[in-house]
């Protein structure tokens, strides 16, 4: 409980969670009641309401027209998947052949970003959305409506009525790590989660012929937004927690209101609040939310027992052990690599940060250090999510814990360093100090013993007027904090070499 009250409490700058949130509960009930309105029947408004959910949760272009594109682009990719899931759905060995490589492409298709991320995504909820619904051929012309409507009624609250990207600026894009064929971490991934998917439906379908895809949709998202085999082993951890924890809220909450409309609405606009305002901060939680969704749902259809409860928990442990497996035994990528990988991103940024700011001190006035600190401050998130498995709670090396929270809090004091050089750089006054030249010149070469050469590293011309005005000496604190930062992340990112060399 006390980790559900510091999600809720966490700080939210501009209250953009709050915003997203409650514009989903507006989004999708919009949806939802338009397919009513419709005559549309329920599994039809159920589909509609799960199609506005994707849309809303999954589209993450950085621009408001890339968001736009990619939600027109879903029906493309979702609706053939539907039809193909419900004609196929007396024929288990093609459904399941069918689905495997809906899960392939989709899984590929996150090597185009945002967009095939979620396209991919949308792809394989239509085909889970079928099974969920036993959807049939006769039933996809209100499935197809339903889904259109619902998205149009998502696209309209979200880029008409209440457009809160239009007031934030756009996150900084971060390149995946480089690779051609299997060395590409995508290309790896995606052959994780199809065998990984593979593994949940043969072993689904022993447990339960009728719930079996929950085994393959735990597989599945155990896998999203994750990049080494770490993040994937703690992220199906932290899934199975928040279905144990989903399903003992369900007991105590949907099973007494047994598909009620009006309580199980109220409900359920409540969890589709859960679930959009907890994700970014905890997927435990997310996970609690949309268990106890499911469990709504599952009563609105008229089939809720606490057996089903039961064996929803068993299928996602079928499912996060196809995880466990693919990611050990299908072509791992360590979290050593993921982390590496990463930390060299985030220390090349504090490099171009401080050259930029060199630059604009010596009166480049086109040098600005302001996008190359907003730049840091997304890698440092992909830090945060490659070290997670290490400082997590139940980690067994904890010398290796220990390192992963020293490196993580050295990286937190270079960024808040890099903000304040960045805000100060362009003060008039800092411009006319030939000391600041200087102090990011050791800034640079200290990144540079970390990391070796790093190219496009002109030389600043320092000002011959060292006076001393308050700006200047802020600025000066901000590089005299980053060198020293820097000379601290020696240790540890330079102890597990050593201890290898000593092995050998």
């Amino acid at each position: 409980m006390k980790t559900l009250t510091r999600t809720l409490t966490a700080a939210d700058p501009g209250l953009t969670r709050l915003r997203i949130s409650l514009r989903a509960v507006l989004g999708i009930g919009l949806a939802v009641a338009l397919c009513a309105i419709a005559g549309l029947p329920l599994t039809a408004s159920i589909t509609g309401g799960l199609a506005a959910l994707l849309a809303l949760f999954t589209v993450a272009d950085p621009t408001v027209r890339g968001q736009a594109v990619t939600t027109a682009l879903l029906p493309l990719a979702g609706l053939p998947v539907l039809a193909l899931a419900s004609a196929l759905h007396g024929a288990p060995p093609l459904r399941d052949a069918a689905w495997l490589a809906v899960v392939l492409a989709g899984g590929y298709a996150c090597r185009f970003g945002p967009r095939g991320h979620a396209l991919g995504v949308f792809a394989f909820m239509m085909f889970f959305t079928a099974q969920f619904l036993h959807a049939v051929p006769g039933a996809l012309p209100q499935l197809t409506a339903a889904v259109l409507l619902s998205l149009g009624a998502a696209a309209a609250v979200r880029f008409g009525a209440w457009c809160v990207e239009r007031r934030t600026a756009p996150p900084a894009a971060l390149a995946p790590p480089a690779g051609r064929g299997l060395a590409r971490h995508t290309t790896r991934q995606a052959l994780q989660v199809t065998a990984a998917c593979a593994f949940a439906t043969a072993a689904g379908e022993l447990l339960s012929p009728e719930r079996w895809y929950w085994a393959v949709g735990a597989a599945w998202w155990i896998f999203v937004n994750t990049a080494s085999r770490g993040e994937t082993l703690v992220r199906g951890f932290r899934r199975v927690f928040g279905t144990v924890t989903g399903l003992l809220a369900g007991l105590l909450v949907a099973v007494p209101v047994h598909g009620s409309p009006a309580p199980t609405a109220a409900l359920v606009a409540v969890c589709v609040f859960g679930i959009f305002y907890s994700a970014p901060l905890s997927y435990s939680w997310m996970m609690f939310f949309v268990t106890v969704m499911a469990g709504l749902l599952y009563g609105l259809l008229g089939v809720l027992h606490p057996g089903l409860l039961g064996l929803r928990l068993a299928e996602t442990g079928v499912g996060a052990l196809g995880a466990a497996l693919a990611v050990a035994l299908v072509l791992p990528v360590t979290t050593h690599a993921v982390t590496d990988h990463w930390v060299r991103r985030a220390l090349h940024a504090v490099h171009a940060c401080t050259a930029a700011a060199s630059r604009r001190l010596a009166g480049d006035a086109g040098a600005d250090p302001a996008p190359c600190a907003a730049e840091l401050e997304a890698i440092l998130g992909r830090v945060r999510t490659a070290l997670a498995p290490l400082v997590h709670p139940l980690n067994p090396l904890r010398a290796r814990g220990a390192r992963a929270r020293t490196i993580l809090a050295l990286l937190d004091d270079c960024l808040r360093e890099t903000r304040g050089l960045a805000a100060l750089a362009a003060h008039p006054d800092a411009s006319h100090d030939a000391r600041l030249p200087a102090a990011c010149a050791r800034v640079e070469t200290a990144v540079e013993a970390l990391v070796g050469a790093v190219p496009d590293r002109p030389a600043a011309t320092p000002v011959a007027a060292p006076g001393h005005h308050p700006a200047a000496e802020a600025a000066l604190a901000h590089l005299h904090g980053l060198e020293r930062a820097l000379t601290a992340l020696s240790a540890p990112l330079t102890a597990p070499a050593a201890l290898r060399r000593a092995r050998a």
